[in-house]
């Protein structure tokens, strides 16, 4: 069983990579890997099936992006006039610097979908080639992700964890907003530095003339039917997620809780591939110290931006702004293995 599971999971890891069949359709994809791993270890059952189908989070991410994308439909003039004001009055250093603070803060209120759901309508109308729109999405995920974890609505992880230590409504807050403040800071910084460097460089490659025509053939091609089917993807996404976590279990149970958490830290860079809710439910105990509940989760959290699948919020803004798995994985890992280094040292050994 346990061969089996580790084989799955180097499938997630690779075949999006090495197929673009999959890479175009890593949520059904995904679906079919979630199943494989539940199958394997004898998890797939009704009560899993009910314990899917019952849960509202469900059905609140697919309506979130099912009206967004309806929305976008008919405001999308709007909001493109809106960042051209915004963008003319405040240098774009700035305009990127406050949109990925302000995101990735909020989150924590509006949930990290809904703030995603943002993102993804401004930088289609941001005054930049479609390679630097990557760059600032990307980043503006791992500030999301980071930020959405200051409270038990942001994100399911957060919700779980508070759930399990039985902790009031500010605890991860104040117990991990000493590292999430100024990575998601950090992150502003970051994003303001890639917008600078845009409107310093010079010329225009063939690659950015050709990015820009598929991105505007991807905006005009926007139909309802589109915007159905993406919800229908996510809708599957979080399926698949559910599934994955529940697969995986056995794998977690034996090999991973034990560990010591220097250890559980890098292990759960897996979270680039794997729901890290799913992770914090198997990982976090109130037997534990609170300096070893910071480093799961800031090991969960750090890593969930790595790669497309790592978060909900990856694969929403991945979807809408035509964003390839090697793209994201261009830039997320490098950022990731970076925050996770720095990280490191800042909580151990600090």
């Amino acid at each position: 069983m346990i061969t089996g599971l580790i084989i799955v999971l180097a499938l997630i890891l690779v075949l999006p990579f090495a197929f673009r069949k999959i890479e175009h359709n890593l949520e059904y994809f995904l679906l079919v890997m979630g199943l494989s791993a539940a199958i394997i270890s004898g998890s797939l059952s009704l009560e899993l099936a009910e314990h899917i189908f019952m849960n509202y989070l469900l059905y609140f991410i697919t309506a979130a992006v099912l009206i967004a994308g309806l929305i976008f439909r008919i405001s999308v003039k709007k909001i493109k006039e809106f960042v051209i004001f915004a963008t003319t009055k405040i240098p774009l250093p700035l305009f990127i610097f406050l949109l990925i603070l302000v995101l990735g803060l909020l989150s924590s209120f509006i949930t990290a979908i809904i703030a995603a759901l943002i993102l993804v309508e401004i930088v289609h109308a941001l005054p930049v080639k479609h390679g630097r729109k990557v760059l600032l999405t990307i980043v503006a995920c791992f500030s999301i992700g980071l930020g959405a974890a200051l409270t038990p609505i942001g994100e399911p992880l957060s919700t779980i964890v508070v759930s399990a230590l039985k902790a009031d409504f500010f605890y991860l807050a104040r117990n991990i907003g000493i590292y999430v403040i100024p990575g998601v800071i950090a992150l502003a910084l970051l994003g303001a530095f890639i917008a600078g460097r845009k409107e310093a460089a010079a010329g225009v490659s063939e690659e950015d003339v050709n990015l820009d025509i598929e991105e505007e053939i991807l905006v005009q091609a926007e139909s309802l039917k589109a915007v159905f089917v993406r919800a229908l993807k996510i809708f599957l996404f979080v399926i698949a997620l559910e599934l994955l976590g529940s697969g995986f279990k056995p794998l977690i149970n034996t090999y991973i809780i034990q560990l010591d958490s220097r250890i559980l830290y890098w292990i759960n860079m897996s979270s680039a591939v794997l729901d890290n809710a799913t992770l914090a439910a198997a990982e976090i105990s109130p037997a534990m110290s609170l300096k070893q509940i910071q480093s799961i989760l800031m090991g969960l959290l750090l890593s969930g931006g790595m790669l497309i699948p790592g978060n909900i919020p990856n694969i929403i803004s991945a979807g809408k702004l035509g964003i390839k798995s090697r793209e994201w994985a261009k830039t997320g890992l490098p950022i990731g293995l970076s925050l996770l280094v720095i990280y490191f040292g800042i909580i151990f050994l600090i």
